[in-house]
């Protein structure tokens, strides 16, 4: 007698990768909208929290530090576990980070949400990784990488518009709650199409995680983020501040000494003191300071009213997300011509060309910032320069990285941007909350002085950043046009 078994369950056939990049883009559109959707309304989130314009540069702060801390564990994480599953934990966190804004009751609430939802810095990353290894075997791995990139990062700049011109356009008829939901839906939709879309492959890497590296690094920076926020609440005359700055400095001993001891550390702190790789790094640091750090001084400067302070523009939400479309497309212009300005200056002029844009288009803020005209013009100097820098950086850092260690290289200028964005954005806050400027300003509202701290700092962090890279050896930046398979950090 003889029996027939049942069908085997056949697996489900992995999709295309036309579809993969597809979902990709969807989770991309995410990203963009939360780096859009909030700029314009700052001012009136400060509103509905009952705070001063100055207090939300710590929202900033607060996201950028976990950003920063995110992106080396994640993407350690992923080659060990899969990346599928880092991306749905990521996206997770993001999203548990975007409800709690839409439901946050307080100050302190809406400043956990902010900083949860840095988590999504490491989607980009993770995805052009999941590119990359998708296409293995094609012969064409390098190639089709790139495209998939350029196709990602043409989505999330699209979207980033899309997001401020929707909340500008949504601020005056809908409630906060209500209108902050809409991030949150949007990242919570992110969970399905990364569920379904992509491959669950397990990890390729072995060993396991640098977690005493990352503990110090982790204390050092929350030291001097406390001892800039003991700054703001005590002064800069309380010798408490100084004393949490300094520890934090400190602890930066034993996380080098530690990390040149061991063969795989969290941050490679040999790599990265050699003369060809802190020019780039410490450019991507100050460069963070502008590019990151002055968006919300932006936006509430916009929006303050001149009849009021003497000041601003007096902007509607919605004008602000036009100039916060005009910003991104500049950007845009900056890292398109980047070939074009390599070939006329070399690609170490083609950067530093971009840190003197920035530099000449915040310094231009302190003495033009009475009108409209005058401060989309700034801001479009200021963002072309800013978009050139995008562009070039992770590829001048994995030009002066050996082979093997040209994926952290590049990852790195984007994890020590954001670190520099983060202080940035403490320092910014505790100038916008200092008085004594043109008259007392009104309830809410920052001085002058502060914002013309802000643009000073700005403007001369990019100069400065300039210098860094004429110290780089020259031939790093020969070697930078010749960089074909490098993965973007974006």
């Amino acid at each position: 007698m003889t029996t027939t078994r049942p069908p085997r369950s056949r697996p489900r056939p992995a999709h295309s990768l036309v579809t993969v990049v597809g979902f990709l883009v969807a989770v991309e559109f995410a990203s963009g909208v939360l780096q859009g959707f909030y700029t314009p309304i700052f001012s009136q989130i400060a509103d509905h929290l009952s705070i001063t314009d100055a207090d939300v540069n710590w929202f900033e702060a607060a996201q950028l530090i976990v950003s920063a801390l995110c992106v080396p564990l994640l993407a350690r994480l992923a080659d060990l576990v899969g990346h599928k599953k880092v991306l749905l934990i990521s996206t997770a966190v993001t999203a548990l980070g975007s409800w709690i804004l839409v439901l946050a009751p307080s100050f302190t609430t809406f400043l956990i949400g902010w900083a949860l939802q840095g988590a999504y810095v490491v989607w980009l990353p993770i995805e052009v990784a999941i590119v990359y290894r998708r296409t293995a075997g094609t012969g064409r791995q390098g190639v089709l990488t790139r495209r998939a990139a350029g196709v990602l990062v043409g989505a999330l700049e699209l979207s980033v518009i899309i997001g401020a011109v929707t909340s500008g356009a949504l601020v005056e008829s809908w409630s906060m709650p209500a209108l902050l939901s809409l991030p949150a839906i949007v990242v919570t939709a992110c969970l399905l199409l990364i569920w379904w879309g992509i491959e669950d492959l397990p990890g390729t890497s072995t060993g396991g995680i640098d977690w005493r590296g990352y503990a110090l690094i982790t204390a050092s920076l929350g030291l001097v983020m406390t001892g800039l926020i003991a700054v703001r609440l005590d002064g800069p005359g309380s010798p408490v501040p100084w004393l949490f700055i300094t520890a934090g400095l400190l602890v930066l001993v034993p996380f080098v000494r530690h990390s040149a001891s061991i063969e795989d550390p969290v941050v490679d702190v040999r790599l990265l003191a050699t003369p060809a790789q802190w020019p780039v790094q410490l450019t991507a640091f100050l460069f963070g300071m502008s590019v990151l750090g002055a968006q919300i001084p932006l936006s509430t400067f916009a929006q303050t009213e001149p009849s009021e302070v003497g000041y601003g523009l007096g902007a509607e939400a919605s004008f602000v997300s036009l100039l916060v479309a005009g910003y991104v497309i500049a950007m845009a212009v900056g890292a398109f011509t980047l070939p074009l300005t390599s070939r006329w200056f070399g690609a170490r002029g083609a950067l530093i060309l971009g840190c003197l844009l920035v530099a000449l288009g915040y310094g231009l803020f302190l003495p033009f910032h009475d009108s409209t005209a005058q401060t989309l013009a700034n801001m479009m100097v200021a963002g072309i320069g800013s978009g050139a820098l995008v562009a070039a950086l992770p590829a001048a850092a994995a030009s002066a990285a050996p082979p093997e260690r040209t994926g952290f290289a590049t990852g790195m200028t984007n994890a020590i941007k954001t670190v520099g964005g983060a202080i940035a954005s403490s320092i910014f806050a505790i100038a916008l909350a200092s008085t004594g400027s043109l008259g007392e300003p009104a309830a809410g509202h920052a001085p002058l002085s502060g914002y013309l701290t802000v643009w000073a700092v700005c403007s001369v962090s990019a100069l400065v950043a300039a210098a860094c890279l004429l110290l780089a050896p020259k031939h790093v930046f020969e070697r930078a046009d010749e960089v074909e398979d490098v993965l973007p950090a974006v």
